[in-house]
């Protein structure tokens, strides 16, 4: 079975859960009672496992076998990282010692299930802040070490190509113009790629004015949705990446400056302060630079992305109503983001300094 595509009936999610179980106990030991479907996730099919001891477990099955390379790189990051005290599950290994099972009916890899927690999606407030910055300072801290890459000092423009930018937002603008019809997406799409586009050399001039920021190995998928909370503290960081340098300053950003969490109103200009606060605290290493710069990075990086606004011709499977809310919050978080970048960055520096 090279790639399981989505399961659409009973029958094909009865027979899905059916290879699971079997996987589970051939190649784990695991006997299981339940395996419940948790709808989340677009790269994997996810289930909540409870074994005949009554203990539960997080299986995450692989649609496709051509990149069980990428995901074992990405388990081997996660066990890495949870080494240097970040709270992350552990992963349950095969009978043969494996962190991903890749001979039996599906390939999966199986976590420690983290019981009474919610993603943050619902924006960081109050004590969040600085809990989220104390385990990213952590984190970060700990995949400096990783032996795939040394961190590096590199000019912060090149957090992106803004030639191949344009010539990306210059061809999806064309393609959707000839088009004779377009959904209400679709309409909205277009309107928020003209206007990114009419905003790319102001883009242009806050990068040229970052200073050289760091770059090293992170996790390469930190949104709000790889993050669990329990209350007011992280309950764990999962989702990882393989290990890819990356700017640090680029990943901040991607949590601390999430749209669902800057739609909330301003409180995040004095919210993010605190977490990158408690980030130096945990990470005294860490450059300056790559703190203050984080909401330009972040809004340079946005606005220059065209994803989810090219979905509709890219990927129309995956334009759900979820994405369509998430692409509206990204616009509009982009340009809020625009609006404050020069003001927010003193209050950083001077919080920091």
């Amino acid at each position: 079975m090279a790639y399981i595509r989505t399961v659409k009936t009973a029958s094909e999610a009865e027979q899905l859960v059916g290879a699971v179980t079997d996987t589970l106990d051939l190649a784990y030991g695991l006997h299981v009672t339940e395996a419940t479907h948790i709808p989340v996730g677009t790269a994997t099919v996810n289930y909540l496992v409870t074994d005949r001891s009554g203990d539960q477990w997080f299986a995450k099955v692989y649609r496709d076998r051509t990149v069980l390379q990428r995901e074992r790189e990405a388990v081997e990051l996660a066990e890495f990282a949870r080494a240097g005290q970040v709270p992350i599950p552990g992963v349950r290994r095969t009978r043969e010692g494996k962190l991903v099972e890749d001979l039996g009916r599906v390939p999966m890899s199986v976590w420690q299930y983290i019981a009474d927690a919610e993603t943050a999606e619902g924006g960081l407030t109050g004590d969040r802040w600085q809990a989220v910055g104390a385990v990213l300072g952590r984190l970060h801290r700990r995949l400096a070490d990783h032996p795939a890459a040394a961190s590096t000092a590199r000019p912060g423009a090149g957090i992106r190509d803004m030639q191949r930018t344009r010539a990306r937002f210059d061809r999806l603008i064309a393609e959707y113009h000839r088009r004779s019809t377009h959904d209400p997406f679709e309409v909205w799409a277009l309107d928020a790629l003209e206007e990114r586009r009419a905003l790319l050399d102001r883009v242009t001039t806050i990068l040229a004015r970052l200073p050289e920021l760091t770059e090293q190995i992170v996790h390469g998928d930190l949104a709000s949705p790889n993050l669990l909370l329990r209350g007011d503290n992280v309950a764990a960081v999962i989702d990882f990446q393989p290990p890819t340098p990356r700017y640090v300053s680029w990943e901040i950003a991607r949590i601390g400056c999430d749209p669902r969490t800057i739609l909330l109103g301003d409180q995040w200009v004095t919210g993010l302060p605190e977490l990158l606060a408690a980030y130096r605290t945990e990470y005294p290493a860490a450059r300056l630079n790559d703190l203050i710069s984080t909401v330009a990075v972040g809004c340079a990086y946005t606005l220059a992305s065209t994803y989810p606004l090219a979905e509709p011709l890219d990927n129309p499977s995956a334009v759900e109503a979820s994405l369509q809310a998430y692409g509206r919050a990204r616009h509009e978080a982009a340009l809020v983001l625009l609006d404050k970048v020069d003001e927010t960055q003193d209050v950083l520096r001077d919080h920091l300094r």
